[in-house]
């Protein structure tokens, strides 16, 4: 009987040196993966600028915030601010072209390296829906106002009803009401977003997206550009992305999270945003339609793909801006 209870205890405790030993492996293998997640996530960080179309004064005014150790948040924005100002971008903002029947409206979103996010849609007679977007981030429990409830809430918060629809927009759009005729090819003769990611001094990204949409759409029409995952993603840990061209092929699409998702898999910036294109490509009549994308990851490499020729894009990486053609399918 002594000698079963001694081959019983020398049983129990080889288990448990067993199981201590797995254990301390088990504690090894996933300190190794966390340092390895930590060495994946904590690069060095090259500060950039990139914005969609020839953008060059937008880049260069988040540049100048970039340089000064200012936040990537507000360069984004204040770099936006300048094209939605500008009547002559008929794309954004003030003077943008209006839907088919005469009223400019906005869409426009923003998101932080937090992964807060702020969204307005269908906005009329607010110069600057970034801005209104960003504090709907910051000031409400919410992400996106729409219509009528994002005038109020601008109102609400110091923004001022202005008349957006310029006198050139206004005599375009009654040109076009003589035939009517609805083809929204976007490129660089009638591009309709500016999408911003900028990566700051502190390693951390953001992203803005602000358009008024395809002229002469359906009233009400929404397109990706204020949609959180779509017209723009940012996750601080991978890299940002944004898109422009045409919105409901990249609302279906899902683009900006994809080419993000992609990149968190290993793809480089132009390699993800190439795949988001052939996502498209592979799915739908696509030779009517322009769609393009642009990326940056943690290390301030940057990328960008589309479907058609003619998509630019300016860059801001410690020189003065540059615009570049963007890499086309066609």
């Amino acid at each position: 009987m002594s000698s079963r209870r001694k081959f019983i205890r020398r049983s129990i405790l080889s288990s448990f040196a067993v199981a201590v030993t797995g254990l301390k492996s088990c504690i090894g293998a996933n300190s190794a993966n966390t340092e390895e997640t930590t060495k994946k996530i904590s690069v060095k960080s090259v500060p950039v600028v990139i914005s969609t179309w020839n953008n060059q004064k937008a880049n260069e005014k988040a540049w100048s915030i970039i340089e000064k150790g200012g936040r990537a948040i507000d360069a984004v924005e204040e770099g936006v601010n300048l094209v939605e100002a500008d009547p002559d971008d008929q794309s954004v903002g003030y003077g943008g072209r209006p839907d088919r029947d005469g009223n400019v409206t906005l869409d426009a979103c923003i998101m932080d390296e937090s992964g807060n996010a702020g969204s307005v849609c269908f906005l009329q007679k607010i110069k600057h829906p970034v801005s209104v977007a960003r504090k709907v981030m910051e000031d409400t429990p919410h992400v996106i106002l729409a219509g009528a409830g994002a005038l109020k809430f601008a109102l609400s918060v110091g923004f001022k009803e202005e008349d957006l629809l310029t006198p050139r927009s206004r005599k375009e759009w009654e040109e076009w009401k003589m035939k009517s005729d609805y083809k929204p090819l976007i490129n660089i003769e009638n591009h309709d977003t500016i999408g911003m990611l900028a990566l700051d001094q502190a390693g951390n990204i953001s992203g803005a997206c602000t358009t008024s949409g395809l002229g002469y759409k359906m009233q009400g029409r929404v397109g990706d550009s204020p949609i959180i995952g779509a017209g723009l993603y940012i996750d601080n840990e991978i890299g940002g992305a944004t898109a422009t061209g045409m919105g409901e092929a990249v609302l279906k699409s899902v683009g900006s999270f994809l080419v993000v998702e992609l990149m968190r898999q290993g793809k480089t910036p132009n390699d993800a945003c190439k795949e988001a294109v052939m996502r498209i490509i592979r799915k739908q009549e696509y030779k009517d339609l322009q769609v393009g994308y642009l990326a940056i990851n943690k290390a301030g490499e940057t990328g960008s793909f589309s479907i058609h020729p003619g998509f630019v894009y300016a860059v801001n990486k410690q020189t003065k801006t540059q615009i570049e053609d963007a890499s086309s399918y066609l």
